[in-house]
């Protein structure tokens, strides 16, 4: 918002033109003020040179720019240094300038010596704190490397043009080590062990080891370096606190070994992390192909798998503590847990194999990530722990596969451990908010907003390797195209239209399909969250929920959402996908198995709802409901998977259909992947009879189990075989873990079909004459929670069969008793309660907008109130509390005007309330746009709608902002999270003044609690002071 210029500070030139062609220029210029006290110029010219008409008009910062910081700045001095960081795609926008003299600025304020190139977010938006972090590079003590100016010798010259030799300090063998305030400048050289700062070996470093005054990094600035910022190698217990790491090489903070525990890293910034040499995974594609020495033989790296992780965080071990960070922009990654098979380098044997991937994470709270090109925050895959060979030619410590599953004590025979990501805030990370394989773990308490992806929860594995882990989120915000449209430049690579048709900056592609919560394997569970603007448009789709792409995978039907809040402005709630650019053909198996259950309809609107791909006829019914848009189906019913496995031959296309639209089959190509047997996983519908064949002669081996199914649930399953074929058939409960198998049961051949579906004994039927063998699955167990199995391990039949040369393995579409689908409870008898509780537990703070088509509404919080009527709506706050201290609406019947006009709103007389203080609150203001019959506009500026935000008393803080629009452009819509209890309101003391960290601009912090509107009635019968004037 601009407060307006002095006239008295308006210049104007003229300029005669006298017909010689050439005149110079008259210039108009005139000083303008923001609300945040920013002084800017713009400066109009026009004239003639040589006959040739020149104008033009450009805007210049006067004297500086103030920026408004969360902290207290007075400490920071000209001609110190500081870095703007980045709040786009791109890391590369991150900024950096000089301080100037500002006698004038407040105690969180400073003066820079420029102008951005990009813009840098000061605010929360959507409900996502995307405030810019501002870090100071000067420091007291300055230690740096005397560089020269370019590349030279064998330091990686084929990579850098220049020098990166610089100074290195390593700590090992000590008593105490303290280092604080200290800015380390040309640090680092591209050569293992030779880092900025490097703790090697140095063991316990905090009371465990003895030191009373444990040893700390406090406070640091490593800058423009070369190989990492802060190397913990074989050290434990090292606090990291309010360190900035800036425009480095390799992994910033790095753990090595996968042995460093008990580490705490506090309020640390990083950002601008590029690739390096040393390690596989610092590398990027160019630096992986070229740099093969160590790999076996003419083996070639293979870039997107084997490097390209370097990373902010490089966490070797999850029992580290991460507060309060910000990974503002890395090549790759914020924040990764990686997990070492066995301890690596110096540190081999210093623990069990795969003792890191049981170990349970340390604290993880309130960290940022964005800016990042492949994820803001990994959690999953490890290195490769074993010399480069012939059986597996990959250099030494190659990314590798790996995955996180916590117990406590990291001992797998004991309960599991939830890892708990609290308080994560992703946004604008290329590819992926965050990715985490594992289980269990759980994010709660997180945004994500503008990412390819927000979030992507992948189970343990799949079964039979995986016990039955799960992942979930909670009470968490997932925003597609949020209010910060972002900048071109600075490698951003994608630039379109939004959803609202506005340009801004893309993801990954401008076609890429966005997706806030993606589902990959499973189980997973969402809960409690809220989703915003996810809109398709013409160039790609968006919807809040979606799933992993070409995925082979099995998908569990226990994945389920419950207490969701899915917004209006969000276009496409569910989306499975369609043939096409980034979907492939769409038909692998994982694709053609995506479901999900809707617990309680808050998404689909009908209450313990399966919601599944609309191919899918092994879900279907005929009380199914089919959602084009979606490209899925809604069904009632109970559903789970059958696993099956089979062996000689392994190649062989599985077709399986359901009785009941037996001519609707479903293709499965299984899982290729190396195993001496193959494996699918269909989703099936309980206590229905089901076909399966093959595009060949059947296998010789079959394994059958019912996984995901409770004590009781069966299947009917009929198998194609040659009709010459003799069968052994064994019931038995395999124990995974053990590898031991008990209860074996061998199954006799019964005199008919009837008598194996009866479910009587052991017992199956092969009918010779339509080739198919009938079992009947039961399960008879027990299963507790996510297991897909019982405690007392998998039930399973196994089918082995003879089978001569010669005999015909085709077989008839249907062997069951032409039957219509078991009737199942309609979707529309299972309509959804409405849901109050439903979404994030977020405060909204006033959301303002005009709506032409019925009315204008204000929302504050969760309260919505509507106004048909023309008028001037008022909605005031107490700065404090964040309670409604009064909302009027005052009609404008009798102020139509015919001209154009400006207004000035007064609240004046005697009723006026007396509220807390005069400095004590804020103000809301709307005026509505209503057509006059009589052909006049309401008073508003330019005939268009108007709102505003603003703030009544001494102060005049920076989140105070105006909008309005011409008729024919969009309506005014004025959507801000309003500070409260803030010392500049001059607060009673007993106000909670709990500081936000260093962020641009100031104070957008949302409110603590969520307060109802309180109508007052004295207020409607007061009016305003309009004063108009002619434009």
């Amino acid at each position: 918002g601009i407060l307006g210029g002095d006239p008295l500070s308006t210049s104007e030139d003229k300029r005669e033109y006298h017909g010689n062609g050439t005149t110079g220029l008259a210039v108009a210029q005139r000083e303008f003020l923001t609300y945040d006290g920013t002084r800017f110029t713009v400066t109009a010219f026009s004239g003639w040179i040589k006959g040739v008409p020149h104008n033009g008009f450009k805007v210049e910062v006067s004297k500086g720019i103030i920026l408004h910081l969360v902290d207290d700045v007075r400490s920071w001095l000209p001609g110190d240094r500081i870095v703007i960081a980045s709040t786009d795609y791109s890391m590369h926008q991150a900024e950096e300038f000089n301080l100037l003299p500002c006698p004038e600025c407040k105690s969180n304020q400073v003066k820079i010596d420029g102008s951005p190139l990009y813009l840098h977010i000061g605010e929360v938006i959507d409900g996502i704190d995307m405030r810019a972090e501002v870090g100071l590079l000067t420091r007291n003590i300055l230690i740096q490397g005397e560089m020269e100016d370019s590349c030279y010798g064998e330091n990686q010259c084929q990579f850098f043009s220049f020098d990166t030799f610089g100074g290195h300090i390593k700590v090992t063998n000590f008593s105490s080590v303290h280092m604080s305030g200290v800015e380390l400048k040309n640090m680092g050289q591209q050569i293992l062990g030779s880092y900025p700062v490097h703790f090697h070996m140095a063991a316990d470093v905090d009371e465990r080891g003895g030191y009373q005054r444990p040893t700390y990094l406090d406070n640091l600035a490593i800058h423009h370096c070369f190989s990492r910022c802060v190397a913990i190698h074989g050290t434990h217990g090292l606090l990291v606190k309010d360190t900035i790491g800036y425009d480095t090489l390799g992994h910033c903070f790095f753990l090595e070994d996968g042995t460093e525990q008990r580490n705490t890293f506090q309020h640390n910034l990083g950002l601008l992390t590029r690739s390096g040499t040393i390690l596989p995974s610092d590398r990027n594609e160019a630096m992986c192909l070229a740099i093969r020495s160590h790999v076996y033989g003419n083996y070639i790296p293979v870039p997107s798998t084997d490097c390209m992780a370097v990373s902010t965080f490089w966490i070797a071990n999850p029992n580290n503590n991460l507060i309060e960070n910000a990974a503002a922009g890395a090549q790759d990654v914020g924040i990764w847990y990686i997990f070492h098979r066995v301890p690596t380098g110096q540190s081999e044997g210093q623990y069990p194999e795969g003792k890191a991937e049981h170990t349970p994470l340390g604290v993880f709270y309130n960290n940022r990530v964005h800016s990042n090109f492949k994820a803001g925050l990994f959690i999953g895959k490890g290195v490769k722990t074993t010399r480069a060979s012939a059986e597996d030619p990959r250099e030494y410590l190659t990314v590798d596969n790996a995955r996180f599953r916590p117990h406590q004590d990291a001992d797998p025979e004991k309960p599991r451990v939830p890892a708990v990501i609290d308080g994560l805030i992703a946004f604008k990370n290329n590819d992926h908010g965050a990715w985490a394989r594992g289980g269990d773990i759980i994010f709660h308490n997180s945004g994500f907003s503008d990412n390819g992806i927000g979030l992507t929860l992948a189970s343990d594995g799949t079964f039979p390797t995986d016990d039955g882990s799960s992942l979930e989120v909670s009470r968490s915000i997932f925003v597609g195209e949020s209010s910060n449209l972002g900048s071109q430049g600075g490698q951003n690579s994608y630039w379109g239209k939004g959803a609202n048709g506005e340009y801004r900056t893309l993801p990954r592609n401008k076609t890429f399909p966005i997706r806030g919560f993606q589902i990959y394997d499973g189980p997973v569970r969402m809960a409690k969250c809220t989703f915003k603007k996810f809109t398709p448009t013409a160039d790609r789709y968006s919807s809040a929920i979606g799933f992993f792409m070409k995925n082979s995978w099995q998908i569990s039907p226990q994945n389920n959402v419950s207490q969701i809040l899915m917004e209006k402005s969000v276009g496409l709630k569910v989306f499975f996908g369609r043939a096409g650019q980034w979907f492939g053909n769409n038909d692998n198996d994982g694709d053609k198995m995506s479901v999900f259950h809707d617990l309680d309809g808050s998404v689909t609107g009908y209450s313990n709802i399966f919601v599944g791909r609309a191919d899918n006829y092994l879900l279907r019914h005929p009380g199914c409901v089919t959602v084009p848009r979606w490209n899925g189906v809604m069904c009632t019913g109970r559903y789970a998977q059958l696993y099956i496995q089979a062996r000689r031959p392994e190649n062989l296309t599985l077709s399986i259909a359901r009785a009941a639209y037996h001519s609707h089959p479903l293709q499965l190509q299984g899982v290729n992947r190396g195993a001496p047997y193959q494996q699918y996983q269909p989703v099936v519908m309980l206590e229905q009879a089901y076909i399966i064949q093959w595009d060949g002669r059947a296998p010789e081996d079959i394994i059958l189990y019912p996984i995901n199914f409770n004590r009781g649930d069966w299947l009917h399953i009929a198998l194609c075989y040659p009709r010459n074929t003799i069968f052994h058939v064994v019931k038995d409960i395999y124990q995974r873990r053990t590898g031991m198998v008990h209860s074996i049961k061998h199954y006799l051949m019964a005199p008919s079909r009837d008598s194996v579906l009866n479910g009587t004994g052991e017992l199956f039927y092969f009918d010779r004459a339509l080739g198919y063998l009938f079992v009947h699955l039961q399960a008879h167990e027990a299963r507790q929670g996510h297991s897909y199995c019982s405690q007392q391990g998998c039930e399973r039949i196994k089918i082995m069969a003879q089978m001569y040369p010669g005999g015909s393995w085709s077989c008839v579409p249907n062997p069951f008793l032409q039957k219509p689908a078991a009737p199942q409870r309609p979707v529309s008898q299972h309509q959804a309660v409405p849901c109050r509780a439903c979404g994030a537990p977020q405060v909204r703070a006033p959301l303002l907008q005009h709506l032409r088509s019925c009315s204008t509404y204000a929302s504050i919080n969760d309260t919505t109130l509507l106004f048909n009527s023309p008028g001037v709506f008022f909605v005031v706050l107490d700065a404090c509390s964040g309670v409604t201290a009064l909302e009027a609406l005052f009609p404008l019947s009798s102020f139509f005007l015919p001209f154009q006009c400006s207004v000035i709103l007064i609240q004046r007389g005697k009723k006026k309330k007396r509220l807390r203080s005069s400095n004590d609150v804020h103000a809301v203001l709307l005026i509505s746009e209503r057509i006059h019959p009589g052909g006049y506009t309401c008073c508003v500026c330019f005939t268009g709608s108007f709102a505003m935000l603003g703030y009544k008393g001494q102060a005049k803080p920076s989140w105070i902002k105006v909008l309005n629009h011409a008729r024919y452009q969009k309506t005014a819509s004025l959507q801000h999270y309003v500070p409260l209890k803030m010392k500049e309101y001059q607060l009673p003391h007993r106000a909670d003044r709990k500081s936000l960290w260093t962020a641009l601009p100031k104070e957008e912090k949302c409110l603590s609690h969520v307060y109802d509107l309180v109508s007052n009635s004295k207020f409607k019968r007061q009016k305003p002071v309009l004063q108009c004037h002619r434009q």
